[in-house]
């Protein structure tokens, strides 16, 4: 070997990659600033003058964003930049647009609920379960121990709506539970829960897994028994859509097993199979319940009929938005049923315009992005499955959410993750966006030198 050769080995055994916290710090101060002068304009656009609670939101925002960013410094220094600054931007639009909301229904009935406090107690909840998760989970290699247990976990979580007692049906749907004064969606928690159990099952099941079975149609499709997990996972997402009603969450569970699937086979006949599953699923369930049949006719005909009249006047909306928008506070997205938490990226787009909904679009992208950057570069197998499947049920979640409203697909009741009122969704997507920053500072984080681990196996070595 050469000198220069020496040299480069070197220097390349002691980079080390840069933390970047001073860039989070002013990425998550402009964040700020997003999230406040969202909430002025609301106030000069509806009543002419700037809130009076504008500095309490500005101050609340200003401390979650320097208490998390302090807290990523000292618990996970190599953590990713960029992801905290986005939910903040995101977190701080949802609270601006819910409080909108709240002033354009209680114009049209005083004595409706005003949802604006209430979105700001689940966040602060919802930095609280971040900060204890970042603090308590300092490797998330050690969830992989508790594989079986989550999946059990997400199965209790499933049921627990069913429950006579506890369990609660709104809008058709049986998938939230009372606790106390609060209600809560369990389905939120179970994703979670579902996306480190696949990722533990898939990296000691994948060999099996990736085995070819049959060629059809150019397509190497799996053996016949090992499409028993998929098979499952497909009976759960049907149980879920018949016990439960809930079209959303049976679509975001499959697709979320079906894509970490494929992503630790790396077998495209996987895709094939959960596709077609899908599509018997969806069958099935639009010839055997009505509630189902009632969504695709809301979707395919919203002009006719009562059942479409949601999707019809979201559609108005976006319509009136056009390119630009009309206009923090000038437009009537309260006129739309439910604008607050199914319907709120029409709320936006109204007053937001394509252009503004686009933007909000490409911070959900980079979210992705950067959950799937995770992903790629992660060090070991556990770590790189849970970060590619947390991004990907991000990804699915937002894609079955905007393209409902946008009658791209039936709609389906999923809130929008960081906008949307609800408390369960704040505070499981703030965890999520934990568990990522984890594996972040994990993957980043530069490995022991060979002098140190020779130094520190030679002091294990001298003790007594």
């Amino acid at each position: 070997m050469s000198v220069r050769d020496t040299a480069r080995n070197q220097r390349d055994a002691s980079w080390v990659p840069r933390k970047r916290r001073g860039a989070e710090l002013v990425l998550t101060m402009m964040a700020v600033v997003i999230g406040v002068a969202a909430y002025a304009a609301v106030g000069l656009g509806t009543e002419g003058t700037i809130p009076a609670d504008t500095f309490k939101l500005g101050g609340f925002l200003a401390v979650v964003a320097v208490a998390t960013t302090l807290l990523v410094r000292r618990v996970a220094p190599y953590a990713d930049p960029v992801l905290l600054p986005l939910v903040i931007a995101l977190n701080g639009l949802g609270l601006a647009m819910i409080y909108r909301l709240d002033v354009g229904r209680q114009a049209l009935d005083p004595d409706r609920a005003a949802f604006a406090n209430g979105q700001l107690v689940w966040t602060t909840l919802g930095v609280v379960a971040f900060a204890v998760t970042l603090t308590l989970l300092r490797d998330h290699r050690r969830l992989q121990a508790f594989t079986y247990s989550f999946g059990l976990a997400a199965i209790v979580l499933l049921v627990l709506p069913l429950l006579p007692v506890v369990g609660r049906e709104i809008n058709g749907a049986r998938i939230w539970i009372n606790l106390g004064p609060f209600s809560f969606q369990p389905g939120e928690a179970a994703k979670v829960c579902l996306a480190i159990f696949f990722a533990g099952y898939l990296v000691v099941k994948r060999d099996a897994l990736a085995l070819a079975g049959r060629r059809f149609l150019g397509i190497d499709l799996p053996r016949g028994r090992d499409l028993g997990p998929i098979l499952v996972a497909w009976l759960i997402s049907i149980g879920v859509l018949v016990l439960q009603k809930d079209l959303g969450s049976s679509v975001l569970f499959f697709g979320l097993f079906v894509v970490m699937l494929y992503i630790a086979t790396e077998r495209p006949g996987w895709l094939v199979v959960g596709a077609l599953l899908v599509t018997a699923g969806v069958t099935l369930g639009y010839w055997q319940f009505g509630h189902v049949r009632t969504r695709f006719d809301a979707w395919l005909d919203p002009f006719t009929g009562d059942a479409g009249y949601q999707v019809k006047t979201g559609l108005f909306g976006l319509a009136h938005g056009g390119i630009l928008g009309t206009g923090w506070g000038q437009g009537s997205p309260q006129t739309t049923p439910y604008s607050f938490s199914d319907y709120i990226i029409a709320s936006l787009g109204e007053e937001l315009g394509l252009t503004g909904l686009m933007a909000i679009l490409l911070i959900y992208g980079l979210i992705v992005e950067r959950g799937l950057r995770i992903a790629l570069t992660c060090r070991d197998g556990f770590g790189k499955l849970l970060a590619a499947g947390l991004a990907v049920s991000f990804a699915l979640q937002v894609f079955v959410v905007v393209g409902g409203v946008t009658r791209l697909i039936p709609l389906t009741g999923l809130t929008t993750p960081f906008l949307a009122q609800g408390g369960s969704s704040i505070v499981l997507n703030w965890l999520i966006i934990a568990l990522l920053l984890r594996i972040s500072d994990q993957t980043r984080r530069p490995a022991p030198s060979p002098a140190s681990l020779a130094s520190s196996d030679t002091q294990v070595v001298r003790l007594p």
